[in-house]
């Protein structure tokens, strides 16, 4: 695929950052205690599919090039150094395995390993490196999942197993809350976000200074088995303790921050504090671009000081499950003191703003962070970004709505687009327009008209060609990775095509852990409303393994899951699994799947069936 140069205007923006480059602490810090790379960092599945290659990143050495800013490249290059370090004597990380950190900590006889990265592929990578460099012999004893989010659990086939948990051999501790929150997430919304997802980790886009350079968090997820083991120790309480092969933990919970159930720890002996990913070398994200609920910065900055003030003193220490760590109380202090300021502020002028009458987007044009957090290397927006953040505290309290009685009920895009088109004198003079905008360097003007433009006719060329080529502009003008991602992916596709969404929503072992209720919703979000009206159905459903009866009922569209039956209904068939996962697949119509059994009034279940949608894993976004 072709790609256009730079524009002398993304080239003199670049050169007037005024950024601390000589500051280079990070680079020292990122380095400290490297014990060895792994050569060459290509990761394969057991049929021979590479599910990550680090080595892809090698071209991020030296000055940045004129189509990547010169921030994200430092960060890029930051966050594709890679192999097994160690944080303090017996505390080792690998890192670049993955877009996130595995940690080890050395016990008595064992080791406890933190976050097990995305993948099995990746995570028994980790550990097998780490055995080679610091003795073989050593079990696993423990998993900690640091909050919900899959790229801290869905690698932990790579490092124990199902039989060694049940066993008892193996320990998986976890907040409270942490397995609902994680199937949840890949159910409801699953399809539509993990579309996204493709398009804000650059998933799909070549690797190289004019594409994905990475998404500031670290380079991306990687693509191999997911899996989950269900924690046997729930995190309850801050101050708790447990002690796990010699090793003393003190936990501090912090729900509803990065994640709905997360939590930081202390480790007493090793003078070591980790904080999850709640302080990281980046400004996070309050709403992700991929889609989420929003979070709640006042707490988040109000956890951080929870932590300073419990651990900081106590602490040589602090490390993350993504980046590097900071070591020094002097240093510790400040850089959870900024991160706790940068959430804080974000959230708190936000709110002054809001309640001085500015919209989210009037707000995110006049947000300036203070001068200390602006040249804070692991303040800057590299993943979260301030613009996208402050419209997230807008939407988390007043929502999408402005006010603006103007812009309560506006046309969709495929019908707002033709109406721009036509006003502005058609399509070729709208091209006209933009190509104006463009040459003068309003690369955001003129995505507006052409946006309007592909949702009138998506095959216009000369639209098509320069709505690509100004995405591209703005991507090489972007600091902000998952926006350098987002423009790029878009480009791409208009370029050449819807290129699919990258992996799988699911995974065997995290469906498992979905409860009765959690399938049933996931049921009732792809009823086909408008087709059910007029059905009027009662389906009942028995699990042999939980031993419960659920009646599900279908009328008006809405599917309704009770435990015990409720009233008669006009036709009834009951439904006897012997799992849960049977009903997935009798939700596709697999009625030959074993340990089914049917009876009563099967057209009842077929009718309920042919009004279940399955999601559309690949749907447009940059074309109607």
């Amino acid at each position: 695929m072709e790609h256009k140069p730079p524009t002398a205007v993304i080239e003199s923006a670049h050169g007037r950052h005024t950024l601390p480059l000589h500051d280079t602490r990070d680079f020292d810090d990122a380095d400290r205690g490297f014990i060895a790379a792994l050569s060459p960092c290509v990761i394969k599945a057991a049929d021979g599919r590479v599910v990550w290659d680090n080595d892809a990143y090698s071209f991020l050495t030296g000055p940045a090039p004129t189509s990547v800013h010169p921030s994200l490249w430092r960060q890029s290059t930051l966050a594709a150094k890679q192999g097994l370090y160690e944080v303090v004597p017996g505390i080792y990380q690998v890192r670049g395995f993955d877009i996130s950190n595995i940690s080890f900590i050395e016990g008595d006889s064992g080791i406890i390993v933190i976050d097990p990265l995305v993948s099995t592929e990746v995570a028994r990578a980790a550990l097998e490196l780490y055995r080679a460099h610091r003795g073989g012999d050593r079990p696993v004893v423990a998993v900690i999942y640091t909050h919900s989010h899959v790229d801290h659990f869905g690698g932990v086939l790579g490092v124990t197993s199902q039989a060694d948990v049940d066993a008892g051999n193996v320990a998986v501790l976890a907040p409270e809350g942490f397995t609902a929150h994680a199937v949840q997430e890949n159910v409801y919304a699953g399809p539509a976000m993990l579309r996204r997802a493709t398009y804000m980790y650059g998933s799909q886009l070549a690797r190289g200074p004019q594409e994905q350079v990475g998404c500031g968090l670290g380079q991306t997820p990687s693509t191999g088995e997911v899996g989950l083991i269900v924690p046997t120790v729930d995190i309850r309480a801050t101050g708790e303790t447990h002690t796990i092969d010699g090793v003393e933990i003190e936990f501090q919970m912090a729900p509803g921050t990065e994640a709905p159930a997360e939590m930081h720890f202390y480790f007493p002996q090793f003078r070591a504090l980790c904080m999850a990913e709640n302080a990281t070398h980046n400004l996070h994200n309050l709403l992700t671009l991929r889609g989420a609920l929003v979070r709640d910065p006042h707490a988040w900055a109000g956890y951080l000081t929870e932590a300073i003030d419990a651990f900081a003193d106590r602490a040589d220490v602090v490390f993350a499950s993504h980046h590097w760590p900071t070591w020094g109380r002097e240093h510790i202090v400040e850089f959870l003191s900024l991160q706790r300021d940068l959430y804080a502020y974000l959230h708190d002028q936000a709110l002054r703003l809001l309640n001085q009458g500015y919209t989210g987007v009037e707000i995110a044009e006049m947000f300036q962070l203070p001068p200390a957090l602006d040249q804070a290397w692991h303040a800057r927006g590299y993943y979260g970004s301030v613009s996208h953040n402050v419209k997230a505290v807008y939407q988390r309290y007043m929502g999408w709505f402005d006010g603006n009685p103007g812009r309560l009920w506006p046309h969709p895009p495929e019908a707002l687009g033709p109406r721009y088109v036509e006003a502005l004198g058609g399509l070729d003079r709208v091209v006209e327009i933009a190509r104006a905008a463009f040459d003068a360097g309003d690369f955001r003007w003129a995505a507006t008209l052409l946006d309007h433009a592909m949702f009138t006719d998506q095959h216009h060329a000369a639209a098509r060609e320069l709505y690509a080529d100004t995405l591209e502009q703005l991507g090489y003008g972007a600091e902000n990775a998952t926006w350098r991602n987002f423009f790029m992916s878009g480009a791409t596709e208009l370029r050449v095509g819807n290129f699919g969404t990258a992996g799988q929503v699911t995974s065997p072992t995290l469906m498992a852990q979905l409860t009765p209720e959690q399938v049933f919703d996931g049921l009732a979000i792809r009823v086909n409303g408008p087709r059910s009206w007029d059905l009027d159905i009662a389906v009942d459903v028995t699990f042999d393994d939980v031993g419960t009866n659920y009646r599900l009922t279908l009328r008006n569209g809405v599917l309704v899951q009770r435990k015990t039956p409720a009233d008669p209904a006009t036709a009834t068939v009951t439904v006897k699994l012997a799992n849960k996962i049977r009903l997935l697949l009798v939700a596709i119509g697999d009625f030959a799947s074993p340990g089914l059994e049917l009876s009563g009034d099967q057209e009842a279940l077929q009718s309920l069936l042919a009004v279940l949608e399955q999601p559309d894993a690949n749907f447009d976004i940059v074309t109607p």
